[in-house]
């Protein structure tokens, strides 16, 4: 029943552990075949799955958070005492961001200090049918580039997005849905998760809802781009492990705010506060730097065999908002020409990609270019 289902919903997940201790062999994906769009003869279409949440995008303040220390712990530790099941939560130097489903969103009170972006969003997953290794060595957010963030950028629906340890999350807008549908459908079989069963979604089902997001396709803005210091990791836990960290995770989440923390980083020096927990589905996944990680002990994360380090690509200069279209493409669409895996996670005010350490300099350098560059 509900393990199958998960299983299967993650396969695109089981693809990124196998997948990514290949990763740092890169030279031999030079081999592989030209095509795209899935135009292969003979090529299985990829699954893309609309998953039974309907999530809010949240944000409380760093001078808040000592309200909500109360539903956070329930939500992180104490599965039996709430009927969450997609739990995300992301400290930035700005603010911590919250997405989770309506059923968590319920436990968080009402307060000055929590901002609430006001649509219904809904994750979208892509499970590459076991075909995903002949497209491409790099993982992440860059596989999914060239055929779902780029598509929904040109036809203007912001996406938020949540890659974790185990795969990525599409968010889109519930009010999107016939437009993503539309948009995605050639390239994709599309399901709708509902009660544990994947019901098969087409096209003409949501054709009466469907209207092009009519906005004239602006030029997207280029955003600045900073790259802290800080590496990072990106790691699991078995779930039944979690209280062995509780005490380091309170303590990093509600008790490390230190005021030598600037809250704007200057310079690309800097190293910048990131930290990100989620448990969705009974899945746990977390994002730290190495400074972070050495609190924690050794023998209960894991990362993937090669366990490499990644570098933060931080994207914007002031708050993003969230009805710009095209960011997220912005980045992945040069990392994707270059094939470098990635990690993207949006938060309330900035976005934040994470590339292998050994290919930060280039991709600053690419996306400094595109910064320089006239559009065509």
């Amino acid at each position: 029943g509900e393990s199958g289902c998960a299983a299967a919903r993650f396969g695109a997940g089981d693809v990124r552990q196998s997948r990514r201790r290949v990763s740092g062999e890169r030279a031999c994906t030079a081999t592989r075949p030209a095509w795209s769009k899935g135009s292969l003869p003979g090529l299985k279409k990829m699954d893309l799955h609309i998953l039974d949440h309907r999530l809010k995008v949240t944000s409380i303040c760093k001078d808040g958070l000592v309200n909500f220390t109360h539903p956070l712990i329930k939500l992180i530790f104490l599965r039996n005492r709430t009927r969450c099941k997609f739990f995300s939560l992301t400290e930035t130097p700005e603010n911590y961001t919250v997405v989770l489903d309506e059923e968590g969103f319920k436990d968080l009170p009402s307060s000055e200090h929590l901002q609430v972006e006001g649509s219904t969003w809904l994750p979208l997953n892509v499970v590459s049918n076991g075909n995903a290794s002949s497209s491409s060595q790099a993982v992440g957010v860059t596989k999914i580039a060239k055929s779902v963030i780029a598509p929904l950028a040109e036809q203007h629906v912001s996406v938020f997005m949540l890659s974790t340890y185990q795969t990525d999350f599409i968010l889109v807008r519930e009010k999107d849905l016939p437009v993503v549908i539309h948009t995605l459908e050639e390239e994709f079989n599309i399901y709708r998760e509902e009660g544990g069963e994947s019901v098969p979604v087409h096209g003409k089902d949501v054709r009466n809802g469907f209207h092009k997001n009519g906005r004239e396709a602006m030029k997207p803005i280029v955003h600045p781009v900073l790259s802290p210091q800080n590496q990072f990791c990106v790691m699991s836990l078995d779930p039944e492990t979690l209280p062995a960290i509780a005490t380091t995770l309170i303590d990093v989440l509600f008790y490390s705010n230190s005021a030598k923390d600037g809250a704007h980083p200057t310079q690309a020096l800097d190293c910048i506060k990131f930290f990100s927990f989620s448990l969705i589905e009974g899945y746990i996944s977390l994002v730290m730097d190495t400074e972070t990680q050495r609190q924690f002990p050794s023998n209960l994360l894991f990362t993937s065999s090669s366990g490499e380090l990644w570098r933060m690509v931080r994207i914007g200069g002031q708050p993003l908002g969230f009805d710009e279209c095209g960011i997220v493409a912005q980045i992945s669409q040069p990392l994707a020409d270059a094939d470098i895996s990635a990690y993207y996670i949006s938060t309330f005010s900035f976005d934040h990609a994470l590339v292998p350490e050994e290919d930060i300099s280039s991709v600053i350098d690419m996306l400094q270019q595109q910064r320089t560059e006239p559009s065509h």
